[in-house]
């Protein structure tokens, strides 16, 4: 039995699970699956589940009371099952509870992806570690996930009403700012230049789709071995339908730009060998049909809207409330508003 939360109240409970399993009608029928605790998890509690010669993984919140968290859960979950039968690489969807007396709170089921994410490597595995032109697969992979992600069809998918796309622009500045100010214990340098910019240069004319909203090396897993291959999209609990262009932006927010290559990339992953930003736009104009001219808007707007996030998780360390992993927000944050506004005082 796998226990956890507040005062070791169960989490997932193989027994109760197995008989939801065989109702649902999920391989293994009359066994108890074998339930082990995964690590990885930046929203969800994750756990691998072996039944019936399947390997799958169980997502439920950690905390169903917190402000939105069931409804940003079940979001996560409607996005998987509107993917099934796209080319997009995403984890398939084996099964949806939103029953508490089943295990206490929502959970879904996935397959186990057979893959590896950059967050469970120290530095690139073999033989990306080496070898420089597979290494370089790897950024043309993560933009073609998203450029893939940019032509579904979100409405024939099943995702009407899953966002508000109309005015999608005309709200980011004014939303983010108000988050802000729930959040903030200290100013922000350039947080005001970047506004004042992004209001001035919203697009006028979009195409939505479905936007995955915190893109990056983190949020991928990827197959073993070379040549590089996207084997799943994760953690899609910022998920909407809006300008699918800003996943653009989120995932080259540490890119080095074409005419300062020496430019650090996040700090998670070392971006040398990594093709040239204008190879990677190129393919993601290919593959996804949009065009990406107005890419420092979306590079702007992506360093503003992720400095302000990650500001909440500062104003919780702030208060004693947060532990060590988030130790380096402080000056993450900084760098993102600084950044936001250092390119909107040089681009026109």
């Amino acid at each position: 039995m796998v226990e956890g939360g507040t005062g070791g109240v169960e989490l997932v409970d193989p027994a109760r699970l197995g008989q939801w399993m065989d109702q649902q009608g999920l391989p293994g029928d009359g066994d108890l699956p074998q339930v082990e605790r995964l690590s990885g998890g930046s929203q969800n509690e994750l756990f691998a589940v072996s039944r019936g010669g399947e390997e799958l993984v169980l997502r439920r919140p950690p905390d169903v009371t917190a402000p939105g968290r069931a409804e940003a859960f079940s979001r996560e979950h409607r996005v998987l099952a509107a993917l099934a039968g796209t080319d997009v690489p995403h984890p398939r969807l084996s099964g949806v509870c939103d029953d508490p007396d089943v295990l206490g709170g929502p959970f879904y089921l996935t397959e186990r992806v057979d893959g590896w994410s950059p967050m469970q490597t120290k530095g690139w595995p073999a033989p990306f570690d080496t070898d420089l032109d597979a290494r370089a697969g790897l950024a043309v992979q993560l933009i073609d996930g998203i450029a893939r992600l940019a032509r579904v069809d979100w409405k024939a998918a099943g995702l009407e009403g899953f966002g508000r796309p109309e005015g999608f622009h005309d709200r980011q500045v004014d939303r983010w700012l108000a988050f802000l100010e729930r959040v903030k214990t200290r100013e922000l340098p350039g947080v005001e230049v970047a506004a004042d910019w992004l209001r001035r240069h919203r697009p006028q004319v979009y195409e939505p789709g479905i936007l995955h909203g915190d893109y990056q090396f983190a949020n991928v897993m990827f197959r073993h071995g070379a040549p590089a291959r996207l084997a799943a999209i994760v953690d899609w609990e910022m998920a909407t339908v809006g300008d699918p262009l800003l996943d653009l932006g989120w995932a080259l927010i540490g890119y080095p730009a074409d005419d300062n290559p020496s430019a650090t990339g996040m700090g998670y992953v070392d971006l040398t060998g990594m093709p040239p930003r204008a190879d990677l736009l190129a393919h993601y104009e290919a593959v996804s049909g949009r065009p990406t001219q107005d890419l420092p808007y979306y590079l702007i707007l992506a360093r503003f809207k992720l400095g302000i996030v990650l500001e909440q998780s500062v104003a919780r360390l702030a208060a004693g409330q947060a532990d060590e992993r988030v130790a380096a927000f402080p000056a993450v944050v900084l760098d993102l508003i600084a950044g936001a506004a250092e390119l909107a005082e040089r681009t026109p």
